[in-house]
């Protein structure tokens, strides 16, 4: 009988969890369309060679993670045009992360070089820091 007990209360704790994550992720969502900064403006010739740029990256985040909404609130600020995919309710996405990433962790940044070598870029900080050094160069 006792097993049954702290069986439920168990499950009822998972669920309460689950419910206050959803709650939180609602709250980090609409934080960030509220504290949204605008977009850097640039000219159009170098707005066309950093989208020409971004082609070769791929983000694979969640939409409610907190350091998933960093990276894209930076991309966002920079003006970076980067193909998002959601590795949490993309079954696709998520085995491709899982495959060739090597772990299912999230921010993740795709990178295809130009000898067509993929790598992959985990941290948020990492991934701000890289693209900042891309950046650099336009």
């Amino acid at each position: 009988m006792l097993s049954i007990i702290v069986a439920l209360t168990r499950e009822k704790e998972r669920y309460f969890m689950k419910f206050i994550r959803w709650i939180l992720g609602k709250i980090i969502i609409s934080l960030d369309l509220v504290t949204r900064s605008t977009p850097v403006k640039r000219d159009i010739a170098t707005q066309e060679e950093i989208n020409a740029i971004s082609k070769q990256f791929s983000l694979y985040q969640f939409n409610a993670c907190p350091f998933c909404v960093k990276v894209r609130r930076y991309l966002h600020h920079k003006a970076l045009y980067i193909e998002l995919r959601d590795a949490k309710n993309n079954l696709e996405h998520k085995q491709t992360l899982i495959e060739e990433g090597g772990r299912h962790k999230v921010p993740c940044l795709r990178i295809e070089q130009k000898n067509s070598q993929v790598t992959w870029l985990y941290e948020s900080n990492d991934i701000i820091a890289y693209l900042d050094e891309q950046l650099r160069s336009v």
